[in-house]
């Protein structure tokens, strides 16, 4: 069983908020930890959001509650009409994921008309707030995230399994069901990275200087995804078309495997130049073969086909292999680019912050 950074502050979140509502006297406490589960965000910023949204879906829930009490009671019907107005107007304001805690605050308060009303509602208000700020806390100083961490080591990862792949395939040496099936999983995780580059956009940083570097981070990072998708649809392609390029001759197939590995290798290396284990000048070797392998590449395939007269639907469909090696290749280029420029300009940053 693993616990997570979200697990924790949940739990963090929810005893806090029990705490709070305790030592503020409000009621029912349990109010709060209800409130406090559902601002718990994976960011700060987002929880920043989330408390500026749930003040306003708590202030709209509580004065459509107050207004439909005065004027038309606290029967179940009621209330039921009163949440459909909640939802309309969070819809309207776009702001649909407040809709749970609005409703809840509308209930909370149109629960009872005893007494005084007027202090009750806020009471009740008052003990929701509680539980989002207390959310807003644990974010803040607890646990923060590690994001640029996380999103490059995934990125590493899944470019280490991927490139596996695309060497295993170029030998025909892949187990085609297993490939079937890590194709949908490279996919999914190929759509996770991209969920944790929008998490690292969203974060703010807490000094003004950083900006400029993040900037720059941010390229790097959204390149470093365009070329896994990229290495992703090469492999996807050479696996449809394996037959086809079975039947190439020996030699061409000789050259596709080498072009091949010097891209994957290629690939592997800019990201341990971008983490400071390569040296920068290290890969001028290996992006000469490239270039000289892409030559004899497509030379030899456009001779083939002056030869052998492919068929228009084969020929089209290897042409497309091919231009999609090249673009994977130069997406790595563009990448290999950036890292070079992202370290001229900051020699002496620190690659993985939060490590």
């Amino acid at each position: 069983m693993k616990f997570g950074a979200r697990i924790l502050k949940t739990g963090i979140a929810i005893a806090l908020s029990l705490y709070v509502a305790m030592l503020l006297h409000l009621e029912p406490v349990t109010f709060a930890a209800v409130s406090a589960v559902f601002a718990v965000q994976p960011s700060v910023y987002r929880s920043y959001q989330t408390i500026i949204d749930q003040f306003q879906a708590n202030i709209i829930g509580a004065v459509v509650a107050i207004i439909f009490v005065l004027t038309l009671g606290n029967e179940p019907f009621i209330i039921g009409i009163a949440a459909m107005l909640i939802i309309a107007i969070s819809i309207k304001l776009k702001t649909e994921k407040t809709i749970p805690l609005a409703i809840v605050t509308l209930i909370l308060i149109m629960e009872t008309t005893n007494g005084n009303f007027f202090e009750f509602s806020l009471s009740r208000l008052a003990v929701i707030m509680v539980g989002v700020l207390c959310s807003f806390v644990v974010n803040l100083f607890f646990l923060p995230p590690k994001h640029e961490t996380k999103l490059f080591q995934k990125i590493t990862t899944t470019t280490e399994y991927m490139t596996q792949w695309i060497r295993l395939i170029s030998r025909h040496d892949a187990e085609h069901l297993a490939l079937k099936e890590d194709l949908t999983r490279l996919r999914e995780e190929i759509i996770e990275i991209n969920q944790l580059y929008l998490l690292y956009k969203e974060e703010r940083g807490y000094f003004k200087k950083n900006e400029y570097t993040k900037g720059r981070k941010l390229v790097l990072f959204r390149q470093m995804i365009n070329t896994l998708e990229k290495a992703l649809n090469v492999l996807r392609n050479l696996n449809f078309q394996e037959q086809k390029i079975l039947d190439l001759p020996d030699e061409m197939q000789e050259l596709l495997r080498e072009q091949l590995d010097y891209l994957t290798q290629f690939h592997e290396r800019t990201l341990l130049k971008y983490s400071g284990k390569v040296r920068h000048e290290s890969n001028e070797e290996i992006l000469s073969e490239i270039e000289k392998g892409e030559s004899a590449l497509t030379e030899q395939f456009v001779t083939y086909n002056e030869k052998n007269t492919l068929p228009k639907e084969d020929w089209t469909e290897l042409f497309q292999t091919i231009g999609l090696i090249i673009g994977y290749k130069d997406h790595l280029k563009h990448l290999d680019l950036l890292i070079d420029s992202f370290y001229t300009y900051h020699p002496d940053e620190t690659v993985l912050n939060g490590e």
